[in-house]
């Protein structure tokens, strides 16, 4: 049952406080009295929808209040939004700002506009001329008719309850099954990638010489040219002086013995002259002869 309802700074009362009591209660008056503007104000507190134009003009601020005698079922949302009872009332306030902002208040406490949506079938109904009982709320339908029935809902509650929970288990499950199966496809395909990169044991070592070897092809070209002149081809190379230097000492050997064996030991150190210039100089590297044949306007390689 509504017990008192207060109004300040709203619409175009400035203080107004309207007290009930048990059975019917009767607001009289002339037209423009303000009769309207009390219900409208305890709409507002039901929840209704607030706007700047309700504060008296000249006012920061219109406040609205009512006290409820307290019912179990709204003490059972109270306790659900975390508000706490106090004795056998239920004291509702909002304030709306001239900014059009506004505040809710529950037993002087914190709250929102949808904590008196909630109350509101538990407390009041409102209605205009040209409304019916058609036009109830349905929640509060069934309320009504489950008072009424005398039936008790607690049992159906925690069914319930029980349903949601077995629910919420179903979808983690099939959500877990999901993602394992996600999971299995995308190592499966690691897994493919990984075999078909044909990977060897100290694979990492060749492959970073053959980088190194191609980021400097421009060096090893010019090192390799320089030494294939010095050693094999050039006119003063060593290849070429060891020529002329073994047919000397092969005619010395002609006329004396004693110059067979170093004759033999330059002929050894001319064919491991002409070996080097036909292997590679470093593991992965091309032999001199190709590096020739490279073409001078090879540019450096980058990685």
């Amino acid at each position: 049952m509504l017990v008192q309802l207060r109004a300040e700074n709203y619409a175009v009362i400035d203080h107004a406080i309207a007290s009930f009591g048990s059975g019917l209660n009767l607001l009289t008056g002339e037209t423009g009295a303000g009769k309207s503007i009390l219900v409208d104000a305890l709409a507002l507190l039901m929840g209704g929808k607030s706007s700047a134009d309700v504060v008296r003009h000249g006012a920061d601020k219109a406040v609205v209040s009512c006290v409820f005698e307290s019912t179990p079922g709204a003490e059972s949302i109270l306790e659900q939004n975390g508000i706490d009872a106090e004795g056998t009332e239920i004291i509702l306030r909002r304030e709306i700002l001239s900014t059009g902002k506004g505040r809710v208040f529950v037993n002087n406490q914190p709250a929102t506009n949808a904590v008196l949506r909630q109350l509101a079938p538990e407390l009041a109904l409102v209605h205009a001329q040209t409304e019916s009982l058609a036009s109830f709320d349905q929640s509060q339908q069934r309320i009504l008719l489950d008072r009424f029935s005398a039936i008790s809902l607690d049992a159906v509650a925690e069914a319930y309850a029980q349903w949601h929970a077995a629910q919420d288990k179903l979808n983690d499950l099939l959500q877990g099954e999901q993602d394992r199966l996600r999971m299995v496809d995308l190592w499966t395909y690691q897994r493919n990638e990984i075999d078909s990169a044909r990977l060897e044991s100290a694979e990492d070592e060749a492959l970073e010489t053959e980088k190194r070897v191609l980021a400097n092809a421009e060096k090893l070209y010019a090192a390799a040219m320089s030494a294939f002149d010095q050693l094999y081809e050039g006119g003063s190379s060593a290849e070429a002086a060891l020529r002329a230097a073994i047919r000397n000492v092969e005619e010395l050997a002609r006329y004396d013995a004693r110059f067979a064996e170093p004759a033999q030991q330059l002929s050894g150190a001319r064919a491991t002259i002409s070996e080097v210039s036909n292997r590679s100089s470093a593991p992965n590297t091309t032999s001199f002869e190709s590096w020739k044949a490279v073409p001078r306007r090879i540019s450096p390689l980058t990685t």
